[in-house]
């Protein structure tokens, strides 16, 4: 169990049901298209993402021994149940096994080069947990890209391999729609991070962090993070209106399972004065990000529907 904690097991689960979602849920619903990864090689290419991606949380624990044992003692893990040498070696031996599996996709898919983006994430995972995140904003921005592009991953190795020019247009299409999902995860993810941020603020203190709550006040963070809060709402409201408003169980489902936790998220946050209120506020937006993610089922069943009655 504290091999699990140490790779943040939840959040890796998250991940795979994302990738798993669009490549059994989206892609593979549009009729008369073949992708380019068959579920089982799909199957390895979410092991490869899950392998980086557990790697990355294992060099975090690392890298945040002395703030977590201020902040949140009560979950560190590296140190109190699994020695820092052994940390080290369960990081090594899982970030190889999820670049060679990344080496292996990339050329099922005959995109070689393709390898390199593991090995790119691995690299950035390490420089977040050792570099970025001393640096105001850049360790933010850097993960909230890393969880939209595992999203953006499903459209390059399940789309990008077949492209031609006849079927361009229509993979174009639900490549963008891929690329949409992906923007929203970023701007939750942002938000996310900034309210962890906001939590873990005594710790970050008293280490000598440089994040936003550091930098300009626990209060004028939590303001900004308020006004940040309206943008993929109302970006949301639009793309709804303006893609789906004729499918009803889209609206509906948007409504009651992402609209209302959102604003739920924004009354909350404007009273939130204590850890465990902005604790409570990250997991709201981990709720949120899957319950988005899961709308896409959705959608694309209440389009079949129509195409078939059509």
């Amino acid at each position: 169990m504290n091999f699990l904690k140490l790779i943040r097991y939840q959040n890796l689960l998250i991940i795979a049901l994302v990738q798993a979602v669009f490549h059994f849920g989206f892609l593979k619903q549009q009729k008369g298209l073949i992708v380019a990864l068959n579920d089982i090689e799909f199957v390895l290419l979410i092991l490869a993402t899950i392998c980086i991606a557990a790697a990355g949380y294992i060099i975090n624990n690392i890298a945040d021994q002395e703030t977590d044992n201020i902040a949140k003692p009560e979950k560190v893990i590296v140190g109190k149940h699994i020695s820092e040498s052994k940390a080290y070696t369960f990081y090594i031996v899982i970030n190889i096994i999820g670049v060679v599996l990344g080496f292996f996709i990339a050329n099922l898919v005959f995109k070689p080069s393709f390898a390199a983006i593991f090995i790119a994430i691995a690299f950035l995972l390490y420089m977040y947990a050792t570099q970025f995140k001393q640096s105001l904003l850049a360790g933010n921005f850097l993960v909230s890209f890393l969880v939209a592009f595992s999203i953006l991953l499903v459209g390059l190795f399940d789309l990008y391999p077949i492209i031609t020019n006849e079927n361009r247009p229509f993979l174009g299409v639900l490549f963008q729609i891929i690329i949409d999902y992906a923007v929203f995860a970023f701007l939750l993810t942002f938000i996310r991070e900034v309210i962890k941020d906001i939590e873990d603020y005594e710790g970050d203190l008293k280490t000598g962090m440089n994040t936003l709550p550091i930098y300009l006040g626990k209060e004028k963070t939590q303001k900004i993070v308020f006004g940040l809060s309206f943008i993929p709402l109302i970006a949301l409201l639009y793309y709804l209106n303006a893609n789906f408003k004729s499918l009803d169980y889209v609206i509906y489902y948007t409504l009651a399972f992402i609209i209302a936790p959102m604003l739920y998220f924004i009354v909350k946050l404007w009273q939130a004065k204590t850890q465990k209120e902005f604790n409570h506020l990250s997991t709201v937006l981990k709720i949120i990000m899957i319950t988005g993610i899961l709308s896409i089922i959705i959608i694309t069943y209440n389009l079949n529907n129509l195409q078939s009655i059509g």
